[in-house]
């Protein structure tokens, strides 16, 4: 199955019609107020409004209060929820009854696959890159090799998600070692915190594109 691409961290309607036009499953909206690509209610339901219905609108959370979690998914129409800070099993399960849920977790030195048996009623996982005080966005690359192992012992059931430190550059041999479901981006392919550049955004895709080929015909 080829990989696919979701945009991260988008705060303007144009860089989601251009991650749109060029084929992203997925955009995500981020509601962490301390993040610098934080998004209002108001200026994600703008942005909501003007993608296709296809495309999924991925929330993205830390750490909130459930009940508040899927009342603005609700009232905002979003796809999934992406919870990206220190979510119990019980609030995974919780928010699921509602929504697909999308469990970040970040891979450290200690990180043990087994984490991901806790969070039996996740719909997918994201696994980011592991820095102190930083919840996803930090541009510090995710250990490819524990992905990998994911994959091969959990992406059979749920999918997995590859994010942290992604770019142009190094994409595409991502795609080719781990070979996830999707590969997350936000801070590689901007020009500012929550602008996105794009021609990054264009060769990002394009990136993601060659190595799909490459599997296929390898």
């Amino acid at each position: 199955m080829a990989t696919l691409v979701k945009i991260c961290g988008v705060t303007r309607a144009q860089d989601a019609r251009l991650a749109e036009r060029l084929g992203a499953y997925a955009v995500g909206l981020n509601f962490y107020e301390k993040s610098p690509r934080a998004i209002s209610p108001a200026d994600a339901w703008k942005i909501r409004k003007q993608l296709d219905p296809r495309i999924q609108a991925v929330g993205v959370f830390v750490d909130w209060k459930a009940r508040l979690v899927v009342a603005l998914a609700h009232s905002l129409e979003l796809s999934a929820l992406q919870l990206h800070g220190n979510e119990h099993s019980a609030y995974v399960s919780y928010c699921n009854k509602f929504f697909p849920v999308v469990k970040a977790l970040r891979v450290g030195p200690k990180f043990s696959l087994s984490t991901l048996s806790r969070f039996r009623k996740a719909a997918a996982f994201l696994l980011d890159a592991s820095q102190h005080g930083k919840f996803g966005g930090s541009g510090k690359t995710a250990d490819w090799s524990i992905a990998q192992k994911a994959v091969e012992t959990h992406g059979a059931t749920r999918p997995i998600l590859l994010a942290g430190g992604l770019t142009p550059e190094n994409v595409g041999e991502a795609v080719l070692t781990v070979r996830p479901y999707a590969v997350d981006v936000a801070s590689g392919v901007e020009s500012r915190p929550g602008v996105k550049d794009p021609g990054k955004v264009r060769e990002f895709f394009a990136e993601v594109a060659r190595a799909n080929r490459a599997l296929i015909s390898g």
